[in-house]
Formats: structure tokens, C-alpha cells, sequence
């Protein structure tokens, strides 16, 4: 059954990137391909908890790595996976039982730890099922795992060395800690954690959009700065709510991507006269002299996109 327009609001976003077509782009491109990189153990994790989590963070437009390959060979990590870390904002290590007993994931780890050093890259730790302690200090199945390893690797007792240090590193670090907590609230405490350290969101803003059906725009839809590009992002749901996190949202599309960009609210059914809201806002804001950027020519530009949705 279809709902009238005083029951159903409709949040648009409208993200105008309006560059002149001679000018340098005002911003520099993101050096990030992730948000966020997982690391984990594959045969702890990778169908329960690791899972579950990359799928909460996608839900929420969090650009996730998620390794889904099943059988890793050889000592050392793959290419892919060091461009992976290395073009990750942050790392989310999930330090398991078996975790150390991998030789890839202590790589991945080094390497996680080097970028935190060299690229300022956030680090968050998940003690999922073991005692930080163990990891920090090597007891119990770390210090099992990394014994073996020194039998393995006795003409290179270098690299263990580094995955010990690292594993002292990573068990100092704030995270989180699975003891007496159930799975749902430790992924939302995490996701939420996320929201706030990588989008600047406050906590009311962060767990509203937990909460609610709502996420952070995919940043792959961002269009070219050498574009006169209109992009359009909609949050469908009752009108009062979540205004807070949204208008936020506006205003981190708008610093990083785009010249100009507008939030409009409560839509209802009139979509064919929004053009006429938001043409002198977006003129006023743009320092551009491109002429592609006259009233008629944007507003027959945002009558075309509004027709079509």
C-alpha cells in the first residue's frame, strides 16, 4: 500500500562537483582505496564473526577489504594484499586463537603496523575469544604458535622476532574485547566506533545511522572533479528522523569531493519543482566562471535527473 506524502518523507542529497573545466581541482584525490582493511584467520573466523562484520560495515557504506580466499600459500603475503593495506585509512585486526599460528597473518600484521608508523593508518583490535594478555605476552596459543615458527624459520629467526614485537604492539592498542559480550553488540560497538573515527561523526550522529537503515555514500560513486556532474544520493524513511547524521554526511561529501553540495529535506511528492530550491545555491556557493553554469543550463541539467529517478 502505497503512502501518502505526510507519512513518508524522502531525504535527497544532491552533490553538485562543479570544477571549470581549466582549473585545478580545488582538493586533492583520496589516496584510500578502503576504509577500512580486515585481518583475520580464516579458519577461526571466516564464516562467523569476520564475516559478519564486513557484512555490517558494507551495509553502512563502509568500503571494506574482505580476503576471501581460503587457502594462502607460501610465508609471505601476496601483492594484492600489501596494496590492499597500504591503500586502507584503517586496519581492524581480529586476533583469534589460531591467529599467530598463521605465518600471513603475522605478515599481514608487520605490515599493518609499519603503515600505522609511516602513514598514519588507525589500527583497531578485536580480542575476539582470547585474553589480550596471551597476545601481549605471548602465552597460550601465541606463544605456542610462535615456537613452532622458530623451529620453521631457525636461518631466520629475524622475521619471528618482528611478529613478536608486533603482536606486543598490536595488545597494546585500544579495541575491543569479546569477553561477556554477544556478537551483535560487539559489531555494533565496532561499527559505531568506525563511523565516528573515519567520518567524524559524533556518537548520537554515529548510533542513529547504526540504528536506522542509513549509510555513509559509497565513495566509488564519486564522480571526477573535471566533471559538471550532478550525483544524487536518497535516504527514504519517516521525515523526523535521522536529520542529524544526514545533514553530517552533507557536510563531509561536501569538503572532500565537491565544490558545492546540498541537502535537501521532506521532498514529499513534488519532486519536478526541487530544481527551482537549490539552482541560486549552488550558483552563489561555485566560485567557477564555466559556462555550463548558468541558471538555464542548471536547471535544465537537475530537471532531467529529477524527471528520471
Amino acid at each position: 500500500m502505497a503512502a501518502s506524502s505526510s507519512q513518508l518523507g524522502c531525504d535527497v542529497h544532491l552533490s553538485s562537483a562543479l570544477s571549470a573545466s581549466m582549473a585545478a581541482p580545488s582538493f586533492a584525490p583520496s589516496q584510500w582505496s578502503y576504509d577500512v582493511f580486515l585481518s583475520f584467520r580464516g579458519e577461526d573466523t571466516r564464516f562467523t564473526f569476520a564475516a559478519h562484520l564486513y557484512e555490517a560495515l558494507d551495509r553502512k557504506g563502509v568500503n571494506t577489504f574482505f580476503d576471501d580466499h581460503k587457502i594462502r600459500r607460501g610465508e609471505s603475503i601476496s601483492p594484492t594484499l600489501v596494496r590492499a593495506i597500504e591503500g586502507s585509512r584503517s586496519s581492524i585486526i581480529i586476533l583469534s586463537q589460531n591467529y599467530a599460528s598463521s605465518t600471513w597473518c603475522l605478515e599481514e600484521l608487520v605490515k599493518i603496523l609499519e603503515c600505522r608508523k609511516t602513514m598514519g593508518q588507525l589500527v583497531l583490535p578485536v580480542f575476539y575469544n582470547v585474553d589480550p594478555s596471551d597476545v601481549r605476552k605471548h602465552k597460550r596459543s601465541f606463544g605456542e604458535a610462535l615456537v613452532k615458527h622458530e623451529k620453521t624459520l631457525e636461518q631466520n629467526m629475524d622475521k619471528v622476532k618482528n611478529w613478536r614485537e608486533a603482536l606486543s604492539e598490536v595488545a597494546n592498542l585500544a579495541g575491543w574485547n569479546s569477553q561477556n559480550k554477544s556478537e551483535p553488540t560487539l559489531i555494533e560497538e565496532i561499527i559505531i566506533d568506525v563511523l565516528k573515527r573515519l567520518f567524524e561523526l559524533s556518537t548520537t550522529d554515529a548510533k542513529r545511522l547504526v540504528k536506522e537503515d542509513s549509510h555513509i555514500p559509497k565513495r566509488e560513486m564519486v564522480p571526477s572533479p573535471h566533471l559538471t556532474t550532478v550525483h544524487i544520493a536518497g535516504h527514504f524513511g519517516i521525515s523526523v528522523r535521522g536529520r542529524r547524521p544526514l545533514k553530517k554526511v552533507n557536510e563531509l561529501v561536501s569538503q572532500q569531493y565537491y565544490e558545492v553540495c546540498s541537502l535537501i529535506e521532506n521532498v514529499g511528492e513534488e519532486l519536478i519543482e526541487l530544481p527551482e530550491k537549490f539552482v541560486s545555491e549552488i550558483l552563489d556557493s561555485s566560485d567557477s566562471d564555466d559556462d555550463d553554469l548558468s541558471l538555464e543550463n542548471v536547471k535544465s541539467m537537475l530537471t532531467n535527473v529529477w524527471t528520471n529517478l
